[in-house]
């Protein structure tokens, strides 16, 4: 560390990224000062305990991955449970099993084997032709058919994106899952589970020997904050790094409804997703099942999409074309100023990350700064 700098690292925002990067450089013998606008840290992966129970208040984050190293690393933070992720999807006054499976498939047209579930969504894949999807609609029925599309997606991800799907990106639906068997898990991961004490405990122990300063505005005080440090790590949104030059990206904001209710089990499953536009949330989780608890008490969260307007919290990036051009205006800049600047995490690269990407992302920086300015 050059001898004017009293930090090897300033590192903003205490999120995952950010708190595996500064772990890693603090075990290399790297002096870091993490600060987070927030009053707590773990970014999203934040849990608190309410009525004994973790409640995920920024969503639910369920850890998936097939890379048993990063399985390896995040479990010797904490210990994790066999949670496998099973949502329902509720349809008017039914529910149906999610991801699209046998049970889905059953639960629609009355389909016993796969045979048959495969003649009725390539049938109504061939009636639309579509060659080559354009948008999130076509992409969706292309992979799945009409009727699947109509019920489950098309109300679901107009609230969520709060446009119709023909004006969103093809590549936002093809993460999700179809599979022609009997099998509820949402992930195929070889590895799956939640801590058992919930995130915070990781992040904890991540930061146990680091400098942590809370409820701190980067940009309010940058100028001091910068003086004190050698490099900068930023994991917030790019745009306002660079003070929107360029012009701002697009977001999706959501905003929480928690509540306590006083029996002890409410919809018997942690996650139902809501299909009907004309109910204004997407879903609601009822945290006790992420760790199977027996409480007399349960929690609810109901997640309710918003515009983001730069005062809420931006969650999803909208990678479309516009945006991704602004997008590489502002990862130039990043370039440009590599000697003092790093940028990473979900809003630094405007990309939607699993927590699994999170990490080898940030073990990979934390192996590219060392090997070379170590």
């Amino acid at each position: 560390m050059k001898d004017s700098f009293e930090y090897d690292y300033l590192i903003v925002g205490s999120g995952i990224f950010g708190a595996v990067f500064a772990y890693e450089m603090q075990k290399r013998d790297k002096k870091c000062l993490v600060i987070d606008k927030r009053h707590h840290i773990g970014g999203n992966v934040f849990t608190k305990k309410i009525e004994n129970i973790d409640i995920h208040l920024y969503g639910p984050h369920i850890f998936h991955t097939n890379d048993k190293n990063i399985w390896d690393y995040i479990n010797s933070f904490a210990e994790f449970n066999n949670f496998i992720n099973s949502p329902l999807a509720r349809c008017g006054n039914k529910l149906y099993n999610l991801p699209f499976n046998m049970n889905t498939f059953y639960q629609m047209w009355g389909c016993t084997n796969p045979e048959k579930a495969k003649e009725i969504i390539e049938k109504q894949i061939s009636d639309v032709n579509i060659s080559i999807p354009e948008n999130l609609e076509e992409q969706a029925i292309n992979m799945i058919g009409y009727d699947l599309y109509n019920f489950f997606i098309k109300g679901y991800t107009q609230k969520q994106w709060g446009r119709h799907p023909k004006y969103l990106p093809p590549s936002i639906i093809k993460r999700i899952p179809v599979r022609y068997t009997f099998n509820n898990n949402y992930f195929n991961d070889k590895y799956q589970g939640i801590p058992v004490n919930g995130y915070t405990e990781i992040i904890e122990k991540m930061l146990d020997r680091v400098t942590i300063k809370l409820g701190i505005d980067y940009f309010k005080y940058k100028s001091e904050l910068d003086s004190k440090c050698a490099k900068v790590l930023y994991t917030g949104p790019i745009d306002q790094l660079f003070e929107y030059q360029f012009g701002k990206l697009e977001y999706r904001s959501l905003r929480f409804e928690h509540s306590i209710l006083d029996i002890p089990d409410y919809q018997g499953n942690a996650i139902i997703n809501y299909s009907d536009i004309d109910i204004p949330f997407t879903r609601i989780i009822e945290h006790k099942h992420f760790n199977y608890c027996t409480q007399p008490h349960t929690v609810l969260t109901k997640e309710y999409p918003a515009n983001y307007n730069h005062r809420n919290e931006p969650f999803y990036p909208i990678n479309d074309e516009k945006n991704n051009i602004i997008y590489k205006k502002y990862e130039s800049l990043v370039q440009n100023n590599r000697d003092r600047l790093l940028v990473g995490g979900r809003l630094g690269k405007y990309k939607y990350y699993d927590m699994h990407q999170v990490i080898a992302s940030s073990l990979k920086l934390v192996k590219h700064e060392y090997l070379n300015y170590g």
